[in-house]
């Protein structure tokens, strides 16, 4: 029994007599004709029949090229499904460290990306481009959102407050800037008082000042709802590159083209403790969660009361290609991590503190164990030198008040793009 109506049966029979007519197949053209007594049928180049052959033909071959590539696909995920226990799947979410490829790469800045941060409730990721601007996307989709304009060089670093209500930039033209999230990504303040390029810019806990470092070799602490600089520490010998606060606000620390990473009392100023060790100039720096402190101390063999508040451990990266731990308290090098072919440029910790993220001028992520000291994981991240790091801010669970951990990293590159890993 026939599948085809009357209707699709002289339509395949109209476009199988235009296929021989147009290959010049003519004793086969008059056979067919003959045979289906369609002896007035005159081929017509603007009729629906024509080239229909050729185009069903080649829809057919896309489709088994499709079908195959699918079934490809399906079989190596049910091969990686199969080789993973059960147990592993279900601690997966908290687990979670990246691997390629990149869920999204994200271009559009005409200059490398120095740094990426995260906004804490939304799907919010902004980049600071050497282009002088800033852009922000979304990171579900990987789609482009706006551009922040405003400073005439370089921009340094980018940091949300807590709420995600702020946004501080700061550039290499000598000014630091906040913008109002909720009004439009308005510019509100310009803080200027530093005497040369701002390589760094965060808000402290609580969200009312603004701490930075410049090339000036100085570190200022900003009043936010003034614009006043309300600080200023001395200490580094050349360029500070970096400064971040402890969780609680009670520690700062700084890294700079000295060689050294320094512990500061921001109420004081006062230097707590210098950290010596690295033969480079030191890029990064991040304290370590006090999630992370277990295996810390599992990997240095610590004895001794285990320290409770925040800030006891810092990772520095240097330009010695090493990464290294120390204890906060003492200024006492723990370990340094060795594997990275090129500069270190940038740190994050992993929210259940059982690994180190780092990336690198050799162009790769890389995902140590800290109970270990082991690079468990290198992606090839980039086509240039990775520049910058985030992990997604920890986002407050529905009633509980609890934080639940986002599994999204961000990283930037010399290639002017952003790229998104996320399971």
């Amino acid at each position: 029994m026939s599948l085809l109506t009357e209707r699709q049966k002289e339509e395949l029979h109209l476009s199988l007599l235009d296929y021989l007519h147009s290959a010049g197949l003519n004793q086969a053209y008059e056979a067919l004709r003959t045979e289906l007594g369609i002896t007035d049928y005159v081929p017509d180049p603007k009729a629906r029949t024509a080239g229909l052959l050729e185009k069903k033909w080649g829809s057919v071959i896309r489709l088994q090229k499709k079908i195959m590539d699918l079934e490809n696909k399906n079989s190596a995920l049910t091969e990686e499904l199969a080789a993973a226990p059960s147990a592993r799947r279900s601690a997966s979410q908290a687990d979670w460290i990246p691997r390629a490829p990149a869920r999204h790469m994200m271009t559009g800045h005409r200059g490398p990306i120095n740094r990426v941060a995260f906004h804490p409730v939304h799907s919010v990721v902004a980049t600071a481009s050497e282009d002088a601007s800033v852009k922000l996307w979304d990171w579900e989709t990987g789609e482009f959102e706006r551009t922040l304009k405003g400073h005439t060089k370089a921009v340094q670093d980018v940091d949300f407050d807590s709420k995600g209500s702020k946004l501080v930039t700061c550039s290499s033209d000598l000014s630091i800037k906040v913008w109002d999230c909720e009004n439009d990504y308005k510019n509100t303040k310009n803080l200027v008082d530093h005497d040369h390029a701002v390589s760094s810019a965060r808000f402290m806990p609580g969200d009312d000042f603004i701490v930075s470092a410049s090339r000036d070799r100085s570190i200022k602490m900003w009043d936010v709802a003034r614009g006043f600089c309300v600080r200023t520490f001395h200490g580094h010998a050349e360029w500070v590159r970096l400064v971040v606060p402890s969780e609680d606000g009670k520690l700062l620390a700084s890294c700079s083209n000295d060689q050294t990473a320094r512990i500061w009392d921001p109420t004081s100023g006062e230097v707590k403790a210098e950290l010596r060790g690295h033969e480079h100039v030191l890029e990064s720096l991040t304290f370590a969660p006090s999630a992370s402190y277990a295996a810390i101390r599992e990997l240095c063999s610590l004895t001794g009361p285990a320290p409770k508040a925040p800030g006891a451990y810092l990772a520095t990266a240097s330009r010695d290609k090493s990464i290294k731990l120390w204890e906060v308290s003492s200024g006492q090098l723990l370990r340094t991590l060795v594997g990275h072919d090129n500069w270190v440029r940038a740190l994050v910790f992993h929210p259940n503190g059982k690994y180190l993220l780092s990336a690198s001028d050799d162009k790769t992520l890389r995902v140590w164990e800290l109970k270990s000291g082991r690079c468990v994981r290198t992606v090839e991240a980039h086509s240039h030198f990775v520049q910058c790091l985030a992990w997604g801010r920890a986002k407050v669970g529905g009633g509980d008040g609890e934080e639940r951990q986002v599994n999204v990293v961000a990283t930037g590159s010399v290639d002017q793009s952003a790229k998104i890993w996320a399971p």
